[in-house]
């Protein structure tokens, strides 16, 4: 069997902690690795245990969860952990905070044992967890409040005017299928196109890809 995905579980609740812990550790890839019940204690173990995943509460007590994630995966980290935020609040504000300080996506606490399971598997892979209508919904809520007054990395210095195209899609929502379709070109190729503008922009995954475009101006919020 491959090495096991080591997780860390980080909510002040204990039976909902408990309830996540049984379900990742009756899986044959999956490792509970710790347990946190505040944030302060998540960033501490998140640094010593260095876990593949780290399942995090955005409220909890001592430093939240968005805190938490931005000293674990933010802006400036040298080796972010990656980290599934898990809510009660369906794209709330709170949950878009969370994506801007680093964290790779995000479950709401009543899915499935199932999605808790793929959600980490999928994160552990490198991959966003952020499906194209949750990202649709959540920019048409947030969009308009995420223009910094100065761009980053200016996109059109640095990606060719195809990259452009493809970065400007993401930002709407669609899957590489949907991009591949709208631009009539192969999966494949969108995947080497989203490769290609994540090294450029120093970008981690297609959430902080969204997050970039919206920042600066690519799409429109509306």
């Amino acid at each position: 069997m491959s090495e096991r995905i080591r997780v860390l579980v980080c909510d002040d609740q204990a039976l909902v902690r408990t309830g996540f812990v049984t379900i990742l550790d009756a899986q044959e890839d999956l490792e509970v690795v710790g347990e946190a019940g505040d944030g302060r204690a998540a960033v501490e173990l998140g640094r010593r245990l260095r876990p593949d995943v780290v399942v995090m509460d955005i409220r909890m007590p001592v430093l939240d969860g968005i805190e938490a994630t931005r000293q674990l995966a933010g802006p400036g980290i040298a080796e972010p952990v990656r980290t599934l935020v898990v809510t009660t609040f369906n794209l709330d504000e709170y949950v878009f905070q969370a994506l801007r300080a680093g964290a790779s996506g995000f479950l709401l606490k009543d899915a499935t044992p199932q999605q808790l399971i793929a959600g980490v598997r999928t994160v552990a892979a490198g991959e966003a967890l952020l499906a194209p209508a949750v990202t649709r919904e959540l920019i048409g809520r947030f969009g308009t409040r995420v223009r910094p007054a100065a761009p980053e990395v200016a996109a059109g210095q640095v990606l060719a005017p195809r990259e452009l195209e493809v970065l400007r899609l993401i930002a709407t929502g669609l899957s590489n299928a949907e991009i591949a379709a709208t631009l009539v070109i192969s999966s494949e190729t969108v995947k080497t196109y989203v490769s290609r503008i994540l090294t450029k922009l120093d970008l981690r995954d297609r959430v902080q890809a969204v997050v970039y475009a919206y920042r600066n101006g690519l799409a429109d919020a509306g």
